[in-house]
């Protein structure tokens, strides 16, 4: 027999647990905001260090070639501003057009194959760019330097052509539908981290290296980059998996299974060509106009490199700890974004791309007005502060809209065609950025770089009003795709 105190103990109901309290609001928000980060800090190294790294990598090796580029093709092969401006736009919209030709590499050949072989021609593209200068030959238009820098472009151009697409085909191929958004803005946001590093690098090399290779150092930061880029491919050999991930394979199969059959239904070339033509994005009138309206406010980004490194160096003499670090103070944006990409993402993840397609642009072209009013240290950081929130708000969310709404095994393909806008931007910008530093902000002479940074501002601003007043006619087609019908 069990004691009286037993019996009573058993006897009695168990007292319940007092429900917890719900989260706070903010609690609530910073949770959400923070699930983003922790799933894309589980992916495998196939995503991180045969992925993310190496496009890093690549980002500080590019955009630092890149924020030299024009300032080495007017001093160093002596070709004015007028035509460094044209060469560096040859550059820059030719890698454009290439992703648009070879964006499909991916889906043709494979990820690891089309990166390892991508990186690969961008490794002796960045190598011949930083020996050419020691090559001994001729400077001026048209002259041996002048041609071999032509070549080393042209190789560098065939290289990032199927680099990048390939590496946005790798976040699909290698992500989750939970953290493949993430991934998307990762891949921006790692890119500008590269080029605020080369900022911070480029001054110190150049500086360290003119000594060597004279008269200014370039060529020693282009070597740095060169090898930087040997690093990257290593990562990716070592990293890239040789197969797709098992639980993806049947996957991409069916999916290709799928399109042979659909191919093989096809009984004429006719036929076939009439259905790419029925299928291609740019049949779509609507998402011509989503991506080609974007293209005044983009050619912020391409004076990020064919104009704000020589306006800082020129117009900022009177502030000499601007002035001598030029490639720092040009791309802090990179840094900012960076920063900023993630966290706005995450933020705003389920906001309607169109919205803050409007916000972001608006927002991205309003600092360019600070410069009419003459060079100052505040009105540099303030444009690069508040055009990087506007970047980060829109940019992104661009990209994963061009990636996800592609059909299985056409993912490159959508990719290419999204950057045939950037193309044109980095063309059009090129035609006449160099001109409008040789009269407005001439390396010798007096400066009126108000005047044109009113231009400047005035083209940015058409893209948030263009896409005001379509936004009625595109929504309607894109919703239920990634576009929301409404905020």
């Amino acid at each position: 027999m069990k004691p009286a105190s037993a019996r009573s103990t058993e006897d009695s109901p168990t007292p319940e647990l007092a429900p917890l309290p719900p989260p706070s609001p903010l609690a609530a928000a910073l949770a959400e905001l923070l699930q983003p980060f922790r799933d894309i800090a589980k992916v495998g190294t196939a995503l991180s260090l045969g992925t993310f790294v190496p496009y890093f990598i690549d980002g500080l090796a590019y955009l630092g070639m890149l924020t030299l580029l024009a300032t080495y093709l007017a001093s160093n092969v002596a070709l004015g501003d007028v035509w460094a401006g044209l060469l560096t736009g040859f550059l820059t919209g030719g890698i454009t057009f290439a992703m648009f030709l070879l964006g499909s590499t991916s889906d043709r050949w494979g990820v690891r194959r089309s990166l390892i072989w991508a990186m690969v021609t961008l490794l002796v593209g960045r190598t011949l760019l930083a020996a050419a200068e020691s090559l001994g030959l001729g400077t001026g238009l048209w002259n041996g330097l002048m041609i071999c820098n032509l070549v080393a472009m042209t190789i560098v151009i065939i290289g990032y052509g199927a680099f990048q697409p390939a590496t946005y085909a790798a976040v699909k191929e290698f992500s989750t539908e939970k953290t493949a958004p993430m991934g998307y803005a990762l891949l921006y946001a790692l890119q500008n981290l590269g080029a605020f590093v080369s900022g911070l690098l480029s001054p110190r090399i150049r500086l360290t290296t003119q000594r060597f290779l004279p008269p200014n150092g370039i060529s020693g930061v282009f070597w740095f980059y060169a090898v930087l880029t040997a690093v990257g491919l290593v990562l990716m050999i070592r990293y890239l998996p040789r197969k797709p991930a098992p639980g993806e394979t049947e996957l991409i199969a069916r999916a290709l299974r799928d399109a042979k059959q659909e191919v093989a239904n096809r009984d004429s070339r006719r036929k076939r060509l009439a259905t790419w033509l029925r299928e291609h994005p740019l049949s779509d009138a609507k998402f011509c106009f989503f991506i080609t309206v974007l293209i005044p406010v983009q050619t912020l980004f391409a004076h990020q490199w064919l104009t704000l490194p020589q306006y800082i160096e020129r117009a900022y003499r009177p502030w000499p700890w601007v002035s001598e670090n030029f490639e720092t103070f040009s791309n802090l944006n990179p840094l900012l974004v960076f920063l900023l990409t993630p966290i706005l993402s995450a933020a705003t993840a389920r906001r309607s791309v169109y919205g803050m397609m409007i916000l972001g642009t608006a927002i991205m072209a309003m600092p360019a007005v600070f410069f009419v009013f003459g060079p100052s240290p505040t009105a540099l950081v303030a444009y690069m502060l508040i055009g990087a929130m506007g970047e980060s708000l829109w940019q992104p969310r661009f990209l994963q809209y061009a990636a996800e709404i592609a059909p299985p095994g056409k993912t490159g393909l959508y990719m290419g065609v999204a950057q045939l806008p950037w193309f044109l931007t980095k063309l059009l910008t090129s035609l006449y950025s160099g001109w409008f530093l040789a009269h407005y902000c001439p390396q010798q002479g007096a400066l009126h770089t108000g005047q044109m940074w009113l231009l400047y501002w005035l083209i940015a601003c058409v893209s948030p009003v263009g896409l005001l007043l379509g936004r009625r006619w595109v929504e309607r087609s894109l919703a239920g795709k990634v576009l929301a019908s409404s905020d």
